[in-house]
Formats: C-alpha cells, structure tokens, sequence
C-alpha cells in the first residue's frame, strides 16, 4: 500500500520567531483557557504552542484549504489532544462558526494583518470584540510601523514588496491597529520588541 503524502508545510521563519514568540505568550495567556488562532498557516506554531502549553486548548484556523491540511497533518504527527481541528475562518464574515465555543480567553494572529486587505485588520477586531471574554487578550506578531515610519530598511523594503503583490497589503503602523482594537473594547497593554524587526502587540479586553 503507498503511503500517504505528507502534507505537512514547512516555514523556515516559524523555526526561528516560535520560541520568543512562546516566551511572551507564557506571560500573556492564561495557563489553561480556549485559544482561536486565525490565519494559523502551516500549523507550526499551533502545534509548538500547544505542547509548551498543555492546559490551553487551541483552535487553529485559516482561510487557505492547503494551510488546513497542514496544520492537521502537523497535529495528528505530534499526538496533540489539546488541539483542535483547524477550522475555515474568513475574518470578515459576519459569523466565524466558532461562536458556539465562546468566549475565548484569548486570539492569537501571527504574520496576518500586512499580508491581507485592511479589511481583514478590522474583521479580526470586529471577531474578537464578539468573541473574547472580558479580562482577555488579543495577541498580534509581524512587522509594524510606528509613528508612521518604518522600524528598519528591510522592514520598508518588505512593504514595498507586498504591495507590488497586492496593493491592500503592507506593514501596519501600530497606532491604526490600536485605534481599530479600541473601537471593540481592547486597550493595547504592551509592545514587545521582537527578533528581526518584529513587534508584539498584546492587547487586554476592558
């Protein structure tokens, strides 16, 4: 019988951002509680969170049917329980189909918001202001502007690099995040300097 393919994507910068990506959401999330993450990619980090962290259970979800299948084959190889099916999410649909499972503790969204429409950003405000508990938290990792102005020359040069491919991509300044975030009751607590340029953006819900 031919085995079957392995479905599993691989991202190299998962490999490098995961562990001090880990290390703020040791302190940010609760040591057990519900976890939706939207735009999971390859499940990587869904996978890698969840062993650190075995009282969470973590909802993985992604628009891209190839990222599913990914994060699926990642989660049946490591003989998680404590992940759940990867779920289809568009964050701008009125209804997430996870509304059943709420309230979460927290959501958690890893290199999305400069690599989708504006609208997006927003969708995934709208989605945690229906979704999250009060006292829970919204975490955000990517690149950022701040005050409008690039934090380093290959973090501009990316920006021009994804809006060559889509002109309703880019790298979001933090201050537009954050207004969006307060329209749905989130005050943004905390701004950790990350590896690479990278920010992130930890959220509470009033």
């Amino acid at each position: 019988m031919a085995a079957r393919p392995d479905l599993r994507l691989r991202a190299p910068a998962t490999a490098r951002n995961r562990d001090p990506i880990l290390a703020v959401l040791r302190r940010v999330l609760p040591a057990g509680g519900r976890v939706l993450e939207i735009a999971c990619g390859s499940g990587e980090h869904a996978v890698h969170f969840a062993r650190a962290m075995p009282l969470l259970d973590w909802r993985p979800s992604d628009p891209e049917s190839a990222a599913r299948a990914s994060a699926a084959a990642w989660i049946e190889a490591e003989g998680l329980t404590n992940v759940r099916e990867p779920l289809d999410i568009d964050v701008r649909a009125d209804k997430w189909g996870v509304e059943d499972e709420a309230p979460f503790d927290a959501i958690v969204s890893i290199n999305m918001v400069h690599i989708a429409p504006w609208t997006c950003a927003l969708g995934l405000m709208n989605g945690a202001g229906r979704l999250v508990r009060e006292g829970g938290a919204l975490f955000l990792y990517g690149p950022f502007m701040r005050g409008g102005v690039h934090t380093a020359p290959s973090n501009e040069a990316f920006d021009a690099s994804l809006k060559s491919r889509d002109p309703s991509w880019g790298v979001r300044d933090i201050a537009d995040i954050e207004a969006a975030a307060q329209m749905q009751g989130f005050m943004l607590r905390e701004i950790v300097e990350m590896p690479a340029n990278n920010f992130s953006l930890v959220f509470a819900r009033a």
